[in-house]
């Protein structure tokens, strides 16, 4: 149906919304947000849309699910106002910002493979059943106690504390958060970027679990880069039809 509008004349705001699947009002709101480029009045001030409307609200349709609602409107904008520069620099941070998710992904993938293969031998092994405290766990990480609490701060590690002494002590899972974020710490990550990957794990119930999550991430990035590539042809379209 939104193939046959771009190939009408004059169109009414109702005749737009069906052919998208969207209301009529929805199209008036992304015509006065600037998504759409304004629409000629007839003599009794009715709108009257046309089949480069219909490529527009195409094109913002597409970007949408790979870009996000804000960044599209935001491209279609600089795009109805002939700002092409600006509507590609936001084009290129969103395909910039799926390369550093990508990355990010494979720090983690990096990081856990890491945790694996050190499991039983590495620089901080089981807690023990009294679990690790503060410092021999810093030791064996390479690291100062007081970086330990400066992760602790960040939210990235909950250690509990021991009933005798009130010392920080780490059990399995607090073993494994400080392992985890020493090794995206060694990949430059900064904690901002490292936090939700530790919720993450936590959600997963340890490592584990994780494939199933890091599987769904890969297809998630993945279904984001198609949806570029098809907001990129429509707005493609709707440019030369701009001319």
């Amino acid at each position: 149906m939104a193939q046959k509008l771009k190939s009408i004349g004059r169109l009414r705001p109702v005749d737009l919304a069906r052919g998208h699947g969207l209301s009529a009002q929805a199209v008036r709101n992304y015509e006065a947000a600037g998504i759409l480029p304004a629409a000629d009045r007839t003599p009794h001030g009715y709108r009257a849309y046309t089949p480069l409307h219909a490529r527009a609200l195409s094109a913002f349709l597409a970007l949408v699910p790979g870009h996000g609602h804000q960044t599209a409107a935001a491209i279609m904008r600089a795009v109805n106002r002939g700002a092409l520069e600006e509507a590609f620099r936001l084009i290129d941070g969103g395909h910039a910002q799926l390369l550093d998710d990508r990355r990010t992904l494979q720090a983690v993938e990096g990081a856990l493979r890491d945790l694996e293969a050190g499991a039983d031998s590495g620089p901080a092994a089981a807690a023990g059943p009294g679990g690790a405290f503060i410092g021999p766990l810093a030791a064996r990480l390479g690291i100062r106690p007081a970086t330990l609490r400066k992760w602790e701060r960040a939210g990235l590690l909950r250690p509990g504390r021991d009933p005798r002494t009130g010392y920080r002590v780490y059990d399995e899972a607090g073993v494994r958060d400080a392992r985890l974020v020493h090794q995206l710490r060694r990949g430059g990550y900064l904690l901002e970027q490292i936090a939700p990957l530790i919720d993450r794990v936590r959600a997963a119930g340890g490592l584990a679990p994780l494939e199933g999550t890091l599987r769904d991430w890969h297809g998630r990035l993945s279904a984001r880069a198609r949806a570029m590539l098809a907001g990129a042809a429509e707005l493609d379209a709707y440019l030369r039809a701009r001319g």
